[in-house]
């Protein structure tokens, strides 16, 4: 073994013609795509059982991360080692299924023996594979072709564009089959529920929000006095300004109150409406927090009233609120 340089030089122009040569291989992926994409996805879309994935090596490392891609985006889905499966795992095949197999050869022992076992069965197969004349691609009833020109490990050897592009192949069939059976954000949010994905798609404003006697409020007739003391006493900054109906008519906030003290103000005699953002910005409910989130980086505030379709108001939360519950 003759060791190169370790200089940050050599190191980073290394590393950036390993990125090129992947990057190429993706994009040569991408206009090779032809109607048999469509025809993996129409076949897995008609499956009613679930998606099979196996390969061998580096290829099974990959076919593992598709399979739980697969899962968590609506469609069924299991890793299968191929050299377990001639040892009986053959049997979690049903006739209902769709087997994906990835070589890049097309020509791996361990899956091309398993092939008639798969076809008795009655299951479909899409193989995946970088050589479309290979005994894989000419067996299965879908075949498509992740082939890249060359590896990025300078001596060709070792799988690493081949299994970026077959990666890449896998997501893009996982997006497809996602978009198709329209899989929503909230049914995402259920298959990751233990997670902080989980937590930011499945909390609602109105699992965070302030209610009741820890909701700041204050009639629109109140003073200025009045406002301060329940902006102390709640602890969020701010305080909603509501008519006789308890409908919003404004937000009284630290920013309001820092911009009133910058002019002459008799402060004791003030009254809240003529210092109140009218209008202020409101969220229901039923959205997600995230749009909560949204808000308020987009508009640049830390709070925010809740009002149901008649806007009387219902809750208060601020960015704090939302931190705590895992959500920013």
């Amino acid at each position: 073994m003759h060791p190169h340089s370790t200089s940050p030089e050599h190191l980073l122009v290394l590393a950036r013609q390993v990125l090129d040569i992947e990057a190429a291989a993706l994009r040569a992926v991408s206009d090779r795509l032809d109607a048999g994409f469509a025809d993996a996805v129409q076949l897995i879309l008609a499956c009613s059982g679930r998606v099979v994935v196996s390969g061998m090596g580096k290829s099974g490392h990959i076919g593992s991360k598709i399979a739980a891609t697969l899962a968590s985006t609506g469609t069924p889905a299991f890793f299968m080692h191929p050299g377990e499966a001639s040892h009986g795992d053959l049997g979690m095949i049903a006739p209902n299924d769709v087997v994906l197999a990835l070589s890049n050869s097309g020509e791996s022992n361990e899956i091309v023996s398993i092939v008639p076992l798969i076809k008795r069965r009655g299951a479909k197969l899409i193989a995946m594979t970088g050589n479309p004349g290979s005994t894989m691609a000419r067996e299965a009833d879908v075949h498509l072709n992740a082939g890249v020109d060359k590896e990025a490990c300078p001596l060709n050897l070792a799988p690493t564009a081949s299994t970026t592009a077959a990666l890449a192949l896998g997501d893009a069939l996982a997006v497809a089959l996602l978009d198709a059976r329209g899989f929503s954000a909230d049914d995402f949010a259920r298959t990751h529920p233990g997670g902080s994905l989980g937590r930011r798609l499945l909390i609602h404003v109105h699992d965070v929000m302030h209610t009741g006697d820890a909701l700041p409020k204050i009639d629109s007739a109140a003073s200025l006095k009045l406002a301060l003391l329940e902006m102390t006493q709640k602890g969020l900054g701010m305080t909603a300004v509501v008519d006789a109906a308890g409908k919003v008519a404004g937000v009284f906030t630290d920013g309001d109150l820092r911009r009133a003290l910058e002019h002459a103000l008799d402060l004791q005699q003030a009254q809240v409406v003529d210092l109140m953002t009218r209008n202020p910005k409101t969220i229901r409910a039923d959205e997600l927090a995230v749009a909560a989130v949204e808000k308020m980086e987009t508009l640049k505030i830390n709070g925010l009233l809740v009002v149901d379709a008649d806007n009387t108001l219902v809750g208060a939360l601020n960015m704090h609120d939302l931190l705590k519950a895992g959500v920013v």
